[in-house]
């Protein structure tokens, strides 16, 4: 079963790949990419500095699965979503 959350973290990449963050003043390190895809925005939102599109990457870290997301506009990290 997953919960979402949609809370604001502190995130580590490498090679453009999440490689650890902070949830709730806890430092998880990803084990391993489950899935990663990317969703742009529409096009009259877009401009030539931010092509407007939101990264998603399913992870599995020590505790658990966990779906982040990467905001290109805001230049912004959330955790989106947590599996049991």
């Amino acid at each position: 079963m997953s919960r979402l959350y949609g809370d604001p973290i502190e995130v580590w990449v490498r090679d453009g790949r999440p490689v650890r963050f902070v949830w709730r003043d806890r430092l998880y390190v990803v084990r391993q990419i489950l899935d990663h895809w990317v969703v742009a925005r529409e096009w009259w939102k877009t401009s030539a500095a931010d092509p407007g599109e939101r990264r998603f990457w399913r992870v599995e870290a020590q505790s658990g699965t966990y779906e982040l997301r990467y905001d290109t506009a805001t230049d912004a990290w959330l955790l989106l979503r947590a599996w049991d």
